[in-house]
């Protein structure tokens, strides 16, 4: 049996498509990809937000010191759920550092992994970031409930959401800026 020059095509798209989809080589493509189709993410309409009226949410740190979500309160606050293995989350972290650089001494980012310690500390050493990570002690309050990543929040200093997004978005942008810079003033 000969196959023509389509069936070869056809075969070999094929081939690329699983290697791309299913194996480790395609991760750094569909972080690509995240990356290009990443913009910025929209404010709730003030109607809409909901208020955090329970802020007691235990984190600990990769050094195993604690952090409870109640020491934030009054303070805008940046918050990321995300983990390593996750290509829209990887695809995110460059902007997020960037935003940090810029904002860590007046918000409070929690950027908090699904994910084993030793990975996220070695992917964050890999990659430069000093954000703090953070790991979950216990559930989240009902506000901030998340059922896939990366899901991020951003709370005003009256702990109102004011963005809730899932999936992959540039955190550095313009609007996000202006955003944070708003509601530092508040």
């Amino acid at each position: 049996m000969k196959l023509d020059k389509k069936q070869i095509g056809n075969t070999l798209f094929v081939l690329l498509a699983v290697v791309l989809l299913f194996t480790p080589l395609g991760f750094p493509v569909k972080v690509f990809v995240n990356r290009l189709l990443s913009f910025s993410p929209n404010v709730i309409e003030e109607s809409e937000q909901q208020n955090i009226e329970d802020y007691n949410w235990l984190l600990y740190d990769s050094d195993l010191k604690n952090f409870n979500l109640e020491n934030a309160k009054g303070k805008v606050v940046f918050i990321n759920i995300w983990a390593t293995w996750c290509p829209p989350c990887v695809a995110e972290m460059p902007s997020i550092q960037e935003l940090y650089s810029k904002y860590n001494k007046e918000v409070v980012f929690l950027i908090i992994a699904q994910d084993e310690v030793k990975r996220v500390d070695s992917y964050v050493k890999k990659n430069n970031y000093n954000f703090p990570i953070f790991y979950q002690k216990s559930n989240s309050p009902e506000v901030l409930s998340f059922d896939r990543i990366p899901t991020t929040f951003i709370l005003n200093k009256d702990g109102y959401v004011v963005v809730k997004f899932t999936g992959s978005a540039n955190w550095n942008s313009d609007s996000v800026r202006e955003l944070l810079d708003t509601l530092l003033l508040q």
